[in-house]
């Protein structure tokens, strides 16, 4: 299942590299701040969820807005399964603005 979302994109970062035993890895992660389930009262606020971003090089696609975070980017993902386990996925980003021009007293600083 395909959808667009508005996400704060709050953090980044990429691995590659070989394992000691041959086996290589290769991705980018994104931390986007989402509401914690608060429907049995037990939780309020936020937190960070990490979301999977393609391969390393993607990383470098955003590297030029790290003064920026966090910032506004409109998500488009996907939900996808394995028959057993469910999970979000991010196949693009575009940065709308920086959210830390939202808050009060900060810089605006353009995305």
């Amino acid at each position: 299942m395909k959808f667009s979302s508005t996400l704060k994109v709050t953090g980044m970062k990429f691995s590659k590299g070989t394992m000691e035993n041959g086996q290589s890895y290769d991705s980018t992660k994104v931390y986007v701040e989402t509401a914690l389930d608060n429907s049995k009262d037990s939780a309020m606020g936020t937190a960070c969820a990490e979301y999977g971003l393609g391969k390393a090089d993607e990383y470098q696609k955003y590297k030029h807005l790290a003064d920026a975070f966090p910032f506004m980017a409109l998500a488009e993902m996907e939900i996808v399964t394995n028959g057993k386990l469910q999970k979000t996925v991010i196949h693009s980003l575009r940065p709308v603005e920086a959210a830390k021009a939202a808050m009060p007293g900060a810089k605006h600083v353009a995305a």
